[in-house]
């Protein structure tokens, strides 16, 4: 009796160790290496290499242009510290929506995911998409308009691809992102290392002088400032995935801290670079200014550039599915979305109806000629839903005082950033009313949807009945099931 049941205990004790192994969720595999290529595949899209003039045409002059890339670059560094402490802090994927849940409620935390999910991520992830078709074909129809059918087309091939690599496998995704991080990092080194090959053969003039033409108008130097925050924009994405990040305490604040200095330098150099070739006036009314750099320089070799943009642009595709399906999947657990959202594929161990749903919703936008005017509408809220998290770490730390922080920043970093965030929801409201209005009637929108689909549980049982079967249904379509507690 005593052997069987210690025959008993063995074979559970086999079984649980099985089901512990075979336990379906969303596994650690992104590295320290995969963290970086996230976070700097995400900041560096096409901006950089089309057309960084939003700065330029605010600043006035080729000095405080360059000192505004730089400030820019501190003051998403300052946040980037804040959101270590978060991370580290708060284990979840979902980055701002999972801080701001804590602290402040479902309510407010649904609108950020509603215009998150639904306007921003979409949309941004199709105009990311275009231009990556727009420089593919770039060599084929050189000073040529390209026909936009086919532009959409490659654009919807684009997002297709990269939704068949990111249902399939993690590994897979984080290796898209890896290299073709690498590569619109080589591109800007290329840039770089030219523009100090000018420097020495005395292209300088325009540095001779550097604060001529300076604006003196400080809602000009303010807008400079808002369209270069915009090109740091993605520092936080890494925060989205912190569940699958192998020791998010060491290697999240790690990945965050080379991100943003990387990113920072290499924003500003190549500035600098474009300087020594392209005069300022060119800089404003080029379509490209990468590619009009090259073609003065490389000769026959001009098309690299494109090429460059392209692959830039792929990987920035590739990083915007990455994250926002993670967002989703957090949404769905929380209730916020619908439930299908939140299961895993069994085999493959990937968000596959996060993914697919992300991408469909891209699709849809390329079809739409109004998704630059809904991203300008409601740029504002980015900064808003940064600065609520910035304030809910100050109301962490009266919360939580005892609760163990990895990281710990200084009260002053946090209080700096909310000021500055502050200021970042008013510009908008001054420079441009009407579109923040509009913003802000998106924004109200979330507010029926989340009475009806979230707050109102007892719904009729027919209603419930359906939904549970079309999720059913999806499930078995998809071979996925409701993600396991890693912690049961």
């Amino acid at each position: 009796m005593a052997t069987a049941a210690k025959d008993g205990d063995h074979t559970a004790s086999s079984e649980s160790s099985s089901t512990e192994r075979e336990r379906i969720n969303l596994k650690p595999k992104i590295t320290l290496i995969n963290g970086v290529t996230v976070i700097v595949g995400s900041i560096i899209g096409s901006g950089i290499f089309v057309s960084p003039k939003g700065v330029l045409e605010g600043a006035g002059s080729v000095g405080l242009s360059l000192i505004i890339w730089t400030l820019c670059g501190i003051f998403s560094m300052i946040g980037a510290y804040c959101y270590a402490e978060l991370g580290t802090l708060i284990h979840k994927s979902g980055a701002d929506y999972a801080y701001i849940f804590e602290a402040f409620g479902p309510f407010l935390a649904f609108l950020r995911l509603w215009v998150e999910c639904m306007i921003i991520r979409p949309c941004s992830q199709a105009i990311v998409a275009l231009t990556f078709a727009y420089y593919v074909m770039e060599p084929v129809f050189p000073g040529c308009e390209q026909p936009s059918s086919a532009v959409r087309l490659l654009a919807a091939v684009c997002i297709l691809i990269l939704t068949f690599v990111n249902c399939m496998d993690v590994k897979w995704a984080t290796r898209v992102q890896d290299v073709f991080t690498y590569a619109k990092v080589l591109a800007l080194i290329l840039i770089i290392i030219t523009g100090f090959v000018q420097l020495g053969r005395g292209y300088y003039e325009h540095f001779l002088d550097p604060f001529v033409n300076t604006t003196t108008d400080v809602g000009s130097a303010s807008l400079a400032f808002y369209s270069g925050l915009f090109a740091y924009n993605g520092w936080n994405y890494l925060n989205c995935v912190t569940e699958e990040l192998k020791d998010p305490n060491k290697n999240l604040p790690r990945a965050i801290f080379i991100s943003c200095i990387l990113v920072m330098v290499v924003y500003v150099l190549a500035n600098i670079a474009y300087f020594t070739t392209v005069t300022p006036l060119e800089i404003l009314t080029s379509p490209a200014v990468a590619v009009t750099f090259s073609q003065r320089l490389y000769g026959i070799m001009w098309w690299v550039m494109p090429v460059f943009v392209s692959l830039s642009t792929f990987g920035g595709v590739n990083g915007i599915l990455f994250t926002t399906a993670r967002l989703f999947f957090v949404g769905s657990r929380e209730g916020h979305m619908p439930l299908i959202l939140s299961s895993v594929q069994m085999h493959r161990f990937t968000p596959a109806p996060a993914v697919v749903f992300m991408a469909l919703v891209s699709l849809l936008y390329l079809v739409s000629t109004d998704m630059y005017a809904l991203i300008n509408y409601v740029g504002f809220v980015n900064w808003l839903s940064i600065g609520l998290s910035v304030v809910a770490l100050l109301y962490f730390r009266y919360e939580r005082p005892n609760a163990e922080r990895p990281i710990k920043v200084s009260l002053f970093w946090p209080i700096i950033y909310i000021i500055c965030s502050i200021f970042l929801v008013v510009v908008p409201l001054y420079a441009s009313p009407v579109e923040t209005g509009f913003g802000c009637l998106i924004i109200a929108s979330g507010i029926p949807v989340y009475l009806i689909f979230v707050k109102w549980e007892n719904k009729p049982q027919s209603v419930q009945s359906k939904i549970d079967s079309m999720t059913v249904f999806f499930q078995k379509l998809m071979l996925v099931v409701p993600e396991e507690k890693k912690n049961e």
